[in-house]
């Protein structure tokens, strides 16, 4: 009885509870550089970057999916390269973020959008006064709604008068987002996308932006409403939420398939509250070699006795600067 106790005290002060399904686990750091330089249509030359100080946000949950919290310095252990890395830098605050939100507005979306604009709007009120956001739109093209504000109000209003209509340029609103990211304010920041996946009308391929994607130091969180039942979908549309997912997967963050329409809104505060809930590791790397090779990272979680197996959302490398 004594070791059942223990356990329950550890988890309620440990957990932040949310009532959702337990995701699969991932490992490997987020590592926090200067925002990548925009690719040229069509390059696939590597985005290098100069890193002095590593700095790895990731996200903790327990087998619920549950958030937990109150974790040390002492719980964690960085490898890069399969080389033990010394942590100077350790913080659980919750920081300002810069938020970019890649809203969906292609034709395949007209039942859901009332639904889409709610979950939106949720996520926003997540956020702390010092916190930016813009807004990327898409349909057959991207383009930039909203740039960087601090009003809420400004993002609904410019949501409202917008109709779904047209193809899914979806790999050209992630790029632009991420390219829009290069003047955030805040070093932290964050992509949510809204969509129903499947791209079929971009400039940019999956090439293009899984290297933009893999070295953007940004995390990138999705809503997928996707119709796995859709006997009419097409390729592109089955394809959707895997390279959602793996894009997400690559950036530390994560995909929520959303089978509900009425859920939409409480996956958004999930994600808000997730954001603000984040550990942040810094090291600095003990390969002082300016070679622009990828360098591989992983985060070894050690818990506290009597805690079941925990799971970590980060980033899994960097590219090193090159001379």
């Amino acid at each position: 009885m004594k070791s059942i106790a223990r356990w329950s005290f550890l988890l309620l002060a440990l957990y932040v509870l949310l009532p959702f399904p337990a995701a699969a686990q991932t490992n490997g750091p987020e590592p926090r550089i200067r925002p990548a330089p925009e690719l040229a249509q069509g390059s696939s030359k590597p985005i290098q970057l100069d890193v002095s100080l590593v700095l790895i946000n990731m996200t903790v949950t327990d087998p619920y999916d549950r958030l937990v919290t109150g974790l040390e310095k002492e719980n964690f252990r960085v490898f890069e390269d399969g080389r033990e890395q010394e942590v100077t830098t350790f913080s659980s605050e919750d920081v300002p973020i810069s938020i970019g939100v890649i809203f969906d507005m292609s034709g395949s979306m007209s039942d859901k959008i009332g639904r889409a604009r709610q979950a939106a709007l949720q996520f926003l009120k997540t956020a702390n006064p010092r916190d930016e956001f813009f807004m990327v739109s898409f349909n057959d093209r991207a383009q930039l709604t909203s740039g960087f504000t601090s009003s809420v109000d400004e993002l609904q209003n410019r949501m409202i008068f917008t109709a779904a209509k047209g193809q899914t340029a979806l790999l050209d609103a992630i790029y632009l987002g991420l390219s829009q990211m290069r003047s955030a304010s805040n070093g932290k920041r964050a992509l949510l996308v809204i969509s129903d996946g499947g791209d079929n009308h971009s400039r940019y391929n999956e090439k293009d932006i899984r290297n933009f994607v893999k070295e953007a130091d940004c995390q990138l969180y999705v809503m997928g409403v996707f119709d796995v039942n859709d006997m009419q979908r097409t390729d592109e549309e089955r394809y959707g939420p895997t390279l959602l997912s793996e894009l997400a997967e690559m950036t530390g963050g994560r995909v929520f398939a959303v089978e509900n329409l009425n859920d939409l809104p409480d996956i958004a505060s999930k994600i808000g509250t997730e954001l603000r809930n984040q550990y942040v590791l810094g090291y600095k790397p003990s390969d002082a070699r300016r070679n622009g090779t990828w360098r591989k990272i992983k985060v070894k979680l050690i818990p506290p006795k009597g805690l079941p197996p925990l799971s970590v959302y980060a980033r899994t490398g960097y590219r090193a600067p090159a001379d």
